[in-house]
Parts: structure tokens; sequence; C-alpha cells
């Protein structure tokens, strides 16, 4: 998978996904990440990307020229600028667009306005070949840039200083649902959220630590036991920490009767 970003401050970038599991994802092959840098497209000494907002009000709002000049770059589509008259004359300071090749990638804005982030979408543009995050700051970004969008998202109800943070959540929610990339096999369709409810407690060494003891299901060996009981810890902690994704997941009739149980 191709992901790239385009940003005010794409260093941002260079501690999420040169560790960890991104990091790892690159290493593999698997993903090929390049964050360029929105100043790149301007044309001005101060390499502005922002402006006040027509009618008033507080704060910036980014332009929408240089997005999609470098989108045009980025992609090699023509979005209808005459290169002769938008033409950048200086030296990228960051990596040059590598993927030109007239192909739209799903683009992804992130707004408040969007949809709501969730397991389900990012199952979803996990199965894309090439993502392409545009990412605001400031008071936001002007209307008509949101004209390349395929997706709009947001995290949750509350404003974070910039796109690049909610980006990243989004990035790495996204590449662990990559075939290869996590060590275990179903590691990721056995997540919290994946099957709709939350994941069951898990215990490591040593068996009881401080008097407290690790289930002793978990020590048994029985693997149907270890599995039936999983089941019903997740039951358990979504009915008690997250009831409404009960709603929207198929249930069994043992587990409608492990659910009354509950209440008895």
């Amino acid at each position: 998978m191709i992901i790239e970003t385009l940003s005010t401050f794409p260093h941002m970038y260079d501690s999420v996904m040169g560790s960890s599991m991104m990091r790892i994802a690159q290493d593999k092959g698997l993903l090929d990440f390049c964050a360029y840098d929105l100043r790149d497209w301007t044309h001005d000494r101060h390499r502005t990307t922002d402006d006040d907002p027509y009618g008033g009000g507080a704060g910036l709002v980014m332009k929408c020229e240089p997005i999609f000049e470098a989108y045009q770059a980025i992609t090699g589509i023509d979005v209808g600028l005459e290169v002769s008259e938008t033409g950048n004359e200086q030296p990228l300071t960051g990596p040059a667009p590598k993927h030109a090749d007239g192909r739209r990638p799903a683009t992804v804005f992130l707004t408040p306005c969007g949809r709501r982030f969730d397991d389900a979408m990012a199952l979803e543009l996990s199965a894309k070949d090439r993502l392409l995050f545009i990412c605001g700051h400031y008071e936001g970004i002007d209307e008509r840039a949101y004209s390349l969008a395929d997706y709009q998202v947001s995290l949750g109800d509350y404003v974070l200083t910039s796109g690049e943070l909610a980006s990243m959540v989004v990035i790495d929610a996204v590449v662990r649902k990559i075939d290869g990339v996590l060590g275990a096999e179903d590691g990721a369709s056995d997540e919290s959220f994946a099957k709709g409810l939350l994941e069951h407690p898990q215990y490591t060494r040593p068996s009881e630590f401080l008097g407290n003891r690790v289930p002793d299901v978990l020590l048994s060996g029985d693997h149907g036991a270890v599995a039936k009981w999983k089941r019903e810890q997740s039951l358990k902690r979504t009915a008690l920490l997250r009831p409404e994704l009960l709603e929207t997941v198929e249930l069994s009739e043992s587990d409608l009767k492990f659910l009354k149980s509950l209440t008895a």
C-alpha cells in the first residue's frame, strides 16, 4: 500500500512512522510512506499556506491554491492548473513526488464535519492501493479544496491542533489491517471492535501476582473452555462499558442467555 500525507508539518510523522509496526510494515515492503510539505507548493518568500477568512472571524484559513497545486503534482492528475502560471520554480525541500502516474488515490481529509472513524472504516481504507491524507491546520481549509476528497473523516467530537495528529491515528489503524503487518496471523481480527465487541481481558506470566491470580480456565489447556471464556468476557465487558455496541452485533442464543444472566 502507498500512503502519502500533505501537510504543513511533515516532520511530525518521523517518530510515529519510523517506529514499531509502522516501521516494520515499511521494512517488510508492505507500506510505502511519504510525507509532503504543503509549503513546497507556495510561491512567496514566506511560503504562506493560510490567509484571513472572507467575512471575518477568528483564526486563519488554509488556502486552496497550494493544495490543488500539490495534489496535481503528487498524483499527476490535471485539476485545471496552468503549469506555466503556477509551476513552482523553487526546488522542493522534501521528497519529490514518485507516484504521479495519473491514477487517483483515495483522498482523505481530516475534518470535524467528517464521518466518524471506526474499525469498519479502517478495514475499508486498508483495501485501497493508495491513500493520500490532506491535513488541515489553523481555523480550517478553504471549502473549495474539499472537492478533492473521497473521504472526510473525524476522530470524534473534539478539536485537535492539526490534521497531522488525526491522520496518524487513522494511518496506524489502517496499516495494522494490512495482511502480513502483524506477527499473529489473526492478530487484527481478534482485537477490540474487529468483531463489534470489546476484546476480552488479557494476562501473561506470572500466573499469580500480589495475590491476584490469572483465571484458572486460561491455565487449563482446554481450548474449548478458553474460547467460551473469552467470548463471555468480551460480551460482559462490552455490556458494562459500551452497551450500545451490542445493538450492531449478531448474537447467538448462547450469547443472549449469557447476557441475560448478567442482570439476573
